[in-house]
């Protein structure tokens, strides 16, 4: 078993953008020492930008989930590196084009299970491999989840089916890590305010065919509420956290 490290080690993937990126900002200032994982290294330094101060406390590694070697590297970096791990944020996610299901290809269909569903089994699978193994032991996997979790916007199947998956996911991670002291949480998000939802300020496609232009709220609420879910102790977890703007068209959607 490795050694204890004083500060708690994270690794955030899709740390390039959006909630990736103000969630690991949060998690420097909060004390972590943060790996940032993402296809992108320039994006995955430009997240750095502004909080240059904290620069010695993170580690870009550029990954991509959906491969296995390049997840394996990812995790082995991290071991090498810090010699433990104490949190996942598996966040990395795409979506499809927006269109009827029986348009879309299998190639994008494949591309969106890839990244969203097997990229997060891939990078639990190799958190666990650690956090089993290591003194103390345990940790702490959060899931992505999405509100498309509960709920699916119109011609979203490979993104709605992915993010279904993300809780079974949890689900089972939550129940196999109970032994090894892992716990396991997911944060459904709605509408955080990010480069994603700019490209929805002509409107969102409804479920009755109309356009919606629909509230969105401050990013950094995602990244609080995620350092809430981190700070418990291991023997405390928030199994489901859904978070959201107010007024958004989630409850009674459909």
């Amino acid at each position: 078993m490795t050694n204890i490290n004083v500060n708690k080690i994270a690794i955030v993937t899709g740390a390039g953008s959006g909630i990736g990126r103000a969630c690991t900002i949060s998690l420097l200032h909060e004390g972590y020492e943060v790996v940032l994982a993402g296809r992108n290294k320039k994006t995955l330094e430009q997240t750095l930008k502004g909080v240059e101060h904290l620069k010695n406390h993170a580690l870009v590694v550029v990954t991509d989930v959906s491969k296995p070697k390049s997840v394996q590297n990812l995790f082995e970096k991290v071991l090498n590196y810090h010699g433990r791990l104490d949190l996942l944020f598996n966040n990395a996610g795409i979506s499809a084009p927006n269109l009827l299901l029986e348009e879309l290809s299998v190639a994008q269909w494949k591309s969106v299970i890839d990244v969203n569903l097997t990229g997060s089994f891939l990078c639990a699978q190799q958190a666990m491999k650690i956090m089993k193994n290591q003194y103390p032991q345990g940790g702490r996997i959060i899931n992505n989840g999405s509100i498309s979790a509960d709920r699916p916007r119109p011609n979203s199947a490979p993104y709605t089916a992915s993010k279904h998956a993300i809780t079974g996911l949890t689900k089972s991670i939550a129940l196999d890590g109970r032994k090894f002291n892992i716990a396991c949480g997911q944060i459904d998000i709605g509408n955080a305010s990010t480069d994603m939802t700019k490209k929805q300020e002509q409107g969102t496609p409804q479920a009755n065919g109309d356009y919606l232009i629909e509230p969105t709220f401050d990013v950094k609420n995602v990244a609080d509420a995620l350092l809430y879910m981190a700070g418990l102790p291991l023997n405390a977890n928030v199994q489901f956290m859904t978070i959201m703007a107010t007024e958004m068209p989630f409850i009674g959607r459909g």
